[in-house]
C-alpha cells in the first residue's frame, strides 16, 4: 500500500490548495488519453486519484494520519506490523506452555484483565473473554473493500454548461446516465459509490475525471460564457437584428447603429450553472467583418471622409 503524501509528492504538512495543486498537475500529466500507448500511466493515475480522494477528505486524512487507516483507506493492524501485540515476537523466556496471553506477550503485572484492553480498543467487543483463540479482533476490525476504479470522462462543451446527463459505461459493462453537478469543470471528481472493484468488505467506487472539451467558438470566463461574433460593416453603421448563437438554442440580437468592432453585449443566464446557485452570462463581442477586394466599398472609402482621429484618446 503508497503512502498517498508520496504518491503525490507532498509533505505531510501540505495544504489542501499544495494537495490540490499536485494532484491536477499529475493528472494531466497521466490521464489516460495522453498515455494510450502507456497502460502503468493509467494505472498510476488510478493511484494519484485513490491518494487525492483519501488527503482531500479531512477525516480520512486524519485518521491516516494517526494511523488508523492505511493509504487504501482500510483499518490498520492496531498493534502494528509484525510480531504480534507491542511488537513482541514470541514467549517470554522462562515462560510456560499453557498460560495463554500471558506465556506469549508481556502486558506487565500478574493477572492483567485483558478483557478491559480490548474493550477499551474495540469497544466492547473483547469483554467476556476470547474463547482460546483470536475471536475478539474479527469482530473488531471490518473487511477491506475494493479498489477504487478511476474513469476520464470528456464532456462537450454545451454539454457542461447545460448540465446534460452523460451516458458512461462502467467496467462491468452497465450504463448509466450521469448527472453532472453545478459548476463542472475539467478536473471536476465524481464518485459513484459501489462501482469499482469488488472486496470482501464490498465494491470499491468509481472515480470519474471530468474533462471540458473546448469549442470551435464559445470559450468559459469564470461562469461565463464568450463568444466573437462577425457583423457586416451595414449592420454596425445601420444596426438591427442579428442572430447568435448561445449554449441553448439561437437567439436574435439587437446590434445597435453606429457599432464600433469590440463592443460587448450581455446575455443574462446563458452562461454556466454556478455551484451557489443561478447562471453565468454570455458576453457577445461584436467584430466587424470587412470584405477584401469588394470594389463598391474601395469607391464609397475614397469618397468619404472621417474627419475624426480615433486614437486620439491614445495620445497618437
Amino acid at each position: 500500500m503508497a503512502d498517498p503524501y508520496q504518491t503525490l509528492g507532498v509533505s505531510r504538512t501540505a495544504s489542501e490548495a499544495d494537495i490540490k495543486k499536485a494532484y491536477r498537475k499529475l493528472a494531466k500529466e497521466l490521464h489516460p488519453d495522453r498515455n494510450k500507448d502507456n497502460p502503468k500511466a493509467a494505472e498510476k493515475f488510478s493511484q494519484v486519484t485513490n491518494a487525492y480522494d483519501l488527503l482531500n477528505d479531512k477525516d480520512k486524512r486524519a485518521r491516516f494520519d494517526r494511523g488508523e487507516i492505511d493509504g487504501d483507506g482500510n483499518p490498520s493492524s492496531p498493534f502494528g506490523y509484525g510480531g504480534g501485540f507491542g511488537g513482541a515476537t514470541g514467549p517470554r523466556p522462562g515462560a510456560g506452555g499453557s498460560g495463554g496471553f500471558r506465556q506469549q506477550f508481556d502486558f506487565g503485572g500478574e493477572g492483567a484483565d485483558m478483557s478491559d484492553i480490548f474493550e477499551g480498543m474495540f469497544g466492547g467487543a473483547g469483554r467476556g473473554g476470547f474463547s482460546g483463540s483470536f475471536g475478539g479482533f474479527g469482530r473488531g476490525r471490518s473487511a477491506a473493500k475494493g479498489a477504487n476504479t478511476a474513469y476520464a470522462l470528456r464532456v462537450p462543451f454545451v454539454d457542461a454548461a447545460t448540465l446534460s446527463p452523460q451516458r458512461i459505461t462502467l467496467g462491468d459493462g452497465k450504463t448509466i446516465d450521469l448527472k453532472l453537478p453545478a459548476g463542472v469543470e475539467s478536473g471536476t471528481q465524481m464518485r459513484l459509490g459501489g462501482k469499482g472493484e469488488p472486496g470482501p468488505g464490498g465494491a470499491g467506487d468509481a472515480i470519474i475525471t471530468i474533462e471540458v472539451v473546448p469549442h470551435a467558438f464559445f470559450t468559459r470566463d469564470g461562469d461565463d460564457v464568450r463568444l466573437d461574433l462577425p457583423i457586416s460593416l451595414t449592420e454596425a453603421v445601420l444596426g438591427g437584428q442579428v442572430k447568435a448563437p448561445t449554449v441553448e438554442r439561437p437567439v436574435m440580437l439587437t446590434v445597435p447603429k453606429g457599432t464600433s468592432s469590440g463592443k460587448t453585449l450581455r446575455l443574462k443566464g446563458k452562461g454556466f450553472h454556478k455551484k451557489d446557485g443561478g447562471r453565468g452570462d454570455q458576453l457577445i463581442t461584436l467584430i466587424i467583418d470587412i470584405p477584401a477586394d469588394d470594389a463598391a466599398l474601395q469607391r464609397f472609402a475614397t469618397e468619404w471622409t472621417d474627419g475624426r482621429n480615433p486614437r486620439a484618446a491614445m495620445g497618437v
